[in-house]
């Protein structure tokens, strides 16, 4: 039986993190898989990945032909998840922005909850060695996230989660399309419009130490129009 709990790790070009990643994870001993979500990536992320799988019973790897947004990465993760009856589901990213040691927190948190999001912004702003204009078009951005789409969610855009089984088994996994800073607002409205219990945890959030950011500028214009789409698609009851 595996472990009832599948921390789902997206990877494009992470040859420098994956292995670093891999083993912080499961220093931690708390009875975690992990699933490694490869894009095909042209550096040999995909490569490691299979050997880290063949040296340790808890990693897992699905290879996709090529880079296709966070979101179709995460898709396919969790369906993955779902087939093989884990309970509780991470996002994570590979390159240390999100620090294994608040996983304990999140499992703490989740008992209580059926979605914890890990927050850079419900305690200041928590965000380290970010350059200024960043951090300002994801303050803003999920503030105006906030405003339009009416969620009292203060980092609707964060990417470290932990999914209650039951809440993605209640989406239509294959309606959510959007990528980067959407695919994360998407999926917490889409819980919270389905009643779910949400809380966020408060984390400190550290750039990337190593490799280079997947962040562009088209990804942050793909949410200022996905807000209001959610907002009308909820109005006209089609979540």
């Amino acid at each position: 039986m595996p472990s009832s709990c599948l921390i789902v790790i997206p990877t494009f070009n992470e040859k420098e993190n994956i292995r670093e990643i891999v083993d912080a994870v499961l220093a931690l001993d708390r009875n975690l898989d992990i699933l490694i979500v490869d894009d095909n990536s042209p550096d040999g992320t995909g490569e490691i990945a299979d050997r880290l799988s063949g040296e340790r019973e808890a990693v897992h790897v699905l290879h996709r032909e090529e880079k296709s947004g966070l979101g179709a990465a995460y898709m396919a993760g969790f369906k993955y998840a779902l087939a093989h009856q884990y309970d509780l589901i991470f996002e994570m990213d590979a390159d240390f922005s999100h620090d294994p040691k608040y996983i304990p927190q999140f499992l703490d948190k989740i008992e209580s909850s059926d979605l914890v999001i890990g927050s850079r912004y419900t305690d200041g702003v928590n965000v380290v060695n970010w350059p200024i204009k960043r951090l300002l078009l994801s303050y803003y951005a999920n503030m105006y996230s906030r405003i339009v789409t009416g969620m009292p969610i203060r980092d609707a855009t964060g990417g470290y989660k932990c999914f209650r089984r039951a809440v993605l088994e209640a989406m239509d996994l294959d309606g959510v399309s959007s990528t980067g800073y959407a695919f994360q607002i998407e999926m917490n409205f889409r819980a919270w419009k389905k009643g779910f219990r949400i809380c966020e945890l408060p984390i400190v959030f550290w750039d990337r130490r190593k490799g280079v950011s997947k962040m562009s500028f088209s990804i942050a214009k793909e949410a200022i129009w996905m807000v209001w789409k959610l907002r009308v698609e909820s109005l006209f009851g089609r979540m």
